[in-house]
């Protein structure tokens, strides 16, 4: 008995274990991003409740061209002023939703349906990669869409699909990589790029270029153009009346072109029946127009670029870098102070040339600064070789900024206006074409980035967009309008600014107080060649000096 039960035992060890099944390969399962989302086994597991994604699920059956029940076309209508449903893929699409739609989760879930279930073979080389990026505002929400497509990746379906998980990427066993990146249209070029999903474009800034989402989509778009069934989607919440999700809405909602893109637009309620009707009503109390934007998904009406960059060319002088200091300019100097962590240090330096405002030169120590005490010594020097004396600058630090100065000789005096007085006086002196700029491409960026916005009761404001920077422009426009007040006025000018008219000798003093001259002594000379002249017309002669 005992050997029976050992050999028993010996013939279990030797069979060889059952060969497992091969992976199933969804790219031939011809199933659409619906029935994949409503599959239990597939993208089922990802939603609690499907009927909440009602709308979204109408998004992307107008996205990829699926049938639409007569209820889902109306929707669609609604949504993007279109009178017939499409029945083919789009190659381009713009969907504009409120905030907390659920825009991101799209987003990931587009990606890695096409990254599974699309094959991708016939167009890729023998070893080629194809990649599926997804681009986003920042590092922050990059890894909010990232975990949204690792989410995916670790159901049980799909979990055999993945060869490595990488910070920033999925890299897939059928030669796909889904990579999340941040906008910069540097990282973007050289790509097999088979889709592409913009995140929150509206919201693309950074400290390299003006127009990051404009770059980013020119590097794309011809990449996108050799692959057949290839996806650009465009998904954010609104923002200023200026970039490429509203040139896309103002140019292309309600076209019904056959290659014009697919424009979407709707608001948080709509798209997100969950979310809290207090919490958004909350948010109208308090900024009714910043709201219209958030939730509503309507572009903002008190937005507007500060300058347009064809001006900001025009008084830019191409090639200099700066001008060096010579004898009889009187030079002026405005300091953006830091405090070393997250602002950069900033120094402009101007003079006078007749009617025109020339910046002479720039100066910046980017943040983090250091050692601004250092920093201050050393702009000290710059002054200094410029015969400047005292600087103008903002109210920061209370008095370290004076004390600081002072200690390495140049009186630190604060500016009577505001940084936003500052900046609208500065739009008034190059509209005029009253300045002269030096060729910096920090300080065309920082211009042109600068947004202007009318505030409740009519009061413009102007500044940067939230995580950047203004220092270069502020210590430049600060400068500039500081050296365009210290205007010296021509007597007749200042005579025709006069409330009444002046007594003549009265004017004179002012006209000898406006250029420096003593007005007793020159009454004095004046009179002694009145007396020469009477002496001259009356034929000459001795004269008795008594």
């Amino acid at each position: 008995m005992k050997l029976l039960t050992a050999l028993d035992k010996t013939a279990e060890k030797a069979t060889p274990p059952p060969t497992p099944s091969k992976p199933k390969d969804f790219s031939q399962a011809g199933l659409n991003i619906i029935q994949a989302i409503e599959d239990p086994t597939l993208f089922g597991p990802l939603f609690k409740d499907q009927t909440t994604w009602a709308r979204w699920k109408t998004f992307l059956k107008g996205l990829f061209g699926l049938p639409m029940t007569e209820e889902e076309a109306m929707f669609f209508h609604e949504h993007t002023g279109r009178t017939s449903t499409p029945t083919t893929q789009a190659a381009e699409a713009f969907c504009i939703a409120g905030r907390r739609a659920g825009k991101s989760f799209i987003s990931a879930l587009v990606a890695s349906y096409l990254a599974i279930f699309r094959d991708w073979r016939p167009y890729l080389s023998k070893g080629e990669i194809g990649y599926i990026f997804v681009v986003a505002a920042d590092k922050q929400q990059s890894r909010v869409i990232l975990n949204y497509v690792k989410a995916v990746f670790r159901l049980p379906r799909f979990t055999h699909l993945v060869e490595k998980e990488l910070q920033q990427e999925i890299r897939l066993k059928n030669n796909i990589v889904i990579e999340i990146r941040t906008a910069s249209f540097r990282s973007i070029r050289g790509y097999t790029i088979l889709a592409a999903i913009l995140d929150e474009l509206a919201f693309w800034r950074n400290e390299e270029s003006a127009n990051p989402a404009g770059e980013i989509l020119t590097a794309i778009l011809p990449a996108l153009a050799t692959i057949p069934d290839s996806l650009l989607l465009a998904i954010s919440t609104p923002y200023a009346k200026s970039g490429p999700l509203y040139e896309a809405f103002r140019e292309f909602y309600g076209r019904e072109d056959e290659d014009a893109p697919l424009i979407w637009k709707a608001s948080t309620a709509v798209m997100n029946p969950c979310f809290h009707e207090s919490a958004i009503r909350r948010f109208f109390e308090r900024d009714k127009i910043a709201a219209r934007s958030e939730y509503d998904a309507e572009f903002r009406e008190d937005l507007e670029s500060y300058m347009p960059i064809e001006l900001i060319e025009a008084i830019t002088v191409k090639g200099r870098v700066m001008l060096p200091p010579e004898d009889g300019k009187r030079y002026r100097g405005f300091a953006d102070v830091s405090g070393g962590r997250k602002d950069s240090f900033a120094l402009g330096i101007c003079h006078r040339d007749g009617e025109m405002i020339v910046l002479d030169r720039l100066e910046e120590v980017r943040a983090p600064v250091p050692k601004p005490q250092d920093t201050v010594k050393d702009f000290c020097d710059v002054l200094h070789a410029y015969r400047i004396t005292e600087v103008t600058g903002d109210r920061f630090g209370g008095n370290w900024s004076s004390s600081e100065f002072r200690k390495n000789g140049v009186r630190y005096i604060d500016s009577k206006l505001d940084k936003n007085e500052i900046y609208l006086q500065f739009q008034a002196i190059a509209a005029m074409h009253r300045v002269q700029l030096v060729d910096s491409e920090r300080l065309r960026l920082q211009l042109q980035q600068l947004e202007r916005r009318t505030r409740p009761g009519g009061r413009d404001t102007v500044d940067h967009p939230e995580g950047l920077h203004d220092d270069c422009a502020n210590a430049c426009a600060g400068v500039v309008v500081d050296c365009f007040q210290q205007r010296t006025w021509s007597p007749e000018e200042m005579e025709s600014r006069l409330p009444t008219p002046l007594p003549n000798e009265r004017a004179e003093q002012l006209r000898c107080a406006i250029r420096g001259d003593d007005y007793q002594r020159k009454k004095a000379a004046e009179e002694a060649a009145r007396e020469m002249d009477e002496w001259m017309r009356g034929g000459g002669g001795s004269r008795i000096v008594k």
